[in-house]
């Protein structure tokens, strides 16, 4: 009876993580749709309307590696719950917000809360499942979770800005966020804590890695902006770059007990997957964010047009989620995420090439679907080669380092083409129509996406090309 018990409760742990990791991802980019409804209920100008998305990011990035060792020091079960709570209540401030600062407030609140819930969720999932066939599959749903999630934000944004108003698309968090951390107390197995680990503490490692980063991501998202040779953005990307030397000096000679053991690094599987997620977030959050620009300001689709031309694209990450995790377990991670980012790579290509008086049937479905592929044969494998062979004592430092990479990536990646679309845009912009300016700044974009997403499926090939052990 007992073991029946044991295989409900992990069943019921992994709906609750991956039901979290859709709902933190999902976040990220279901905003996008609804920002010209927020400009016109509270006012926000041009400028500080990019606020709204880069709040999120900014508290998602820098607190990232402080929730996944929370998790390991604090307990996943209590973490995870308060997490799901934090970005429910976030939510809903939010979702009631009647000014610009009350809602950026509420959205850096709800990314502090997906810091602290995405790691946990994997942090809980690698230590419930043993190594091999079962974590695999446990992964891969995870994994799925994420990547549909990412790409489900144009279509559930365009549906609930359209159908009730924008301010849904955060309250409706408030209800499964809640739930879930009622059922994480109650289902989540609790775990050993560390009680040396949290009498030492190390407050200074945890400091200057979280300012570090949340510095770091402010100078990248602003270059958009200022541009990336102005002295504002270099000046704050060096400061962020000396906090990360200093967190790097403290964790490798002064911390008793490190926040990051340097030594954690020596996993050749860890490090080329980190590596690896850096490229698929630099490749893949500035793939959606382009395609649906070019939808509705070049092809004129409502936002709930968007939305439901991005439907085949979860449908065909869910279908490779599941062939990868299979593939993975046969041949291990390395050769499966090589073809994901190949994948990913080759579709960006085909983006790059959309013209200006495209449309969705020639020119957009089947870069998309290509892409779709390689971004579910890339999430699985990428995660599963992360967390191998790590100890369950830092299963979420583990989780908040492969988190964080991909969230970094996804910002730098993000500003980067950004700023290269807006620039090419406006050189050619006196010689031809503003869609073909526009055009031209989104091919070159993609180009550039491309790759970045090739880069990493080199990594994957050179660097994991060791089998993933078989399950005993």
């Amino acid at each position: 009876m007992g073991a029946v018990t044991d295989e409900r409760r992990r069943s019921l742990t992994l709906v609750l993580c991956c039901l979290a990791q859709f709902m933190v991802v999902l976040d990220v980019s279901i905003v996008n749709v609804a920002l010209p409804s927020i400009s016109d209920d509270l006012g926000f100008t041009s400028a500080s309307l990019a606020w709204v998305v880069n709040a999120y990011t900014l508290a998602f990035a820098g607190f990232l590696l402080l929730g996944g060792r929370a998790a390991d020091l604090l307990g996943r079960r209590e973490v995870f719950a308060g997490g799901l709570a934090l970005f429910a209540l976030a939510s809903l401030a939010g979702g009631l917000a009647q000014s610009e600062l009350a809602l950026v407030a509420g959205r850096a609140a709800q990314g502090l809360g997906g810091a602290v819930v995405a790691p946990a969720t994997l942090s809980i999932l690698t230590t419930s499942f043993n190594e091999g066939r079962d974590r695999n599959r446990a992964l891969g749903l995870w994994g799925a979770m994420g990547a549909i999630g990412g790409a489900s934000g144009a279509l559930i944004g365009g549906v609930l800005t359209e159908a009730l108003n924008w301010r849904w698309i955060l309250i409706i968090n408030v209800p499964i966020g809640l739930l879930g951390a009622l059922a994480a107390l109650h289902v989540v197995y609790t775990g050993r804590r560390d009680a040396g680990a949290t009498r030492h503490f190390d407050l200074a490692g945890a400091l200057t890695v979280t300012i570090g980063l949340v510095v770091l991501t402010y100078g990248i998202v602003e270059s958009d902006s200022h541009g990336w040779g102005s002295a504002r953005t270099l000046l704050t990307l060096a400061a962020g770059a000396a906090l990360l030397g200093v967190f790097l000096i403290v964790e490798g000679r002064l911390a008793k007990r490190p926040l990051v053991p340097l030594r954690i690094f020596g996993s050749r599987a860890l490090s080329g997957a980190n590596v690896v997620v850096f490229c698929l977030g630099g490749s893949v959050f500035a793939m959606w964010y382009f395609v649906s620009l070019y939808m509705q300001q070049v092809l004129g689709y409502s936002p709930i047009e968007a939305g439901v031309a991005f439907l085949p694209m979860p449908l065909t990450i869910a279908a490779c989620t599941q062939a990868a995790t299979r593939l993975t377990g046969r041949f291990g991670p390395g050769p499966v995420l090589a073809v994901g980012m190949a994948l990913v790579g080759a579709g960006m290509l085909l983006f790059a090439g959309v013209p200006a008086n495209g449309s969705y049937a020639s020119d957009v479905l089947a870069p998309a679907l290509v892409c779709s592929a390689g971004i579910g044969f890339s999430f699985v494998p990428v995660t599963i080669a992360a967390t191998t062979g790590v100890h369950r004592t830092e299963a979420g430092l583990a989780s908040g380092l492969v988190n964080t990479s991909r969230q970094m990536g996804g910002s730098v990646g993000l500003a980067l083409l950004a700023t290269v679309a807006t620039q090419h845009t406006a050189a050619v912009g006196r010689d031809v129509s503003h869609a073909e300016a526009l055009t031209e700044g989104f091919q070159r974009a993609f180009a550039l996406g491309a790759a970045i997403a090739l880069a990493g499926s080199l990594v994957s090939a050179l660097v994991l090309r060791a089998r993933a052990p078989r399950p005993a």
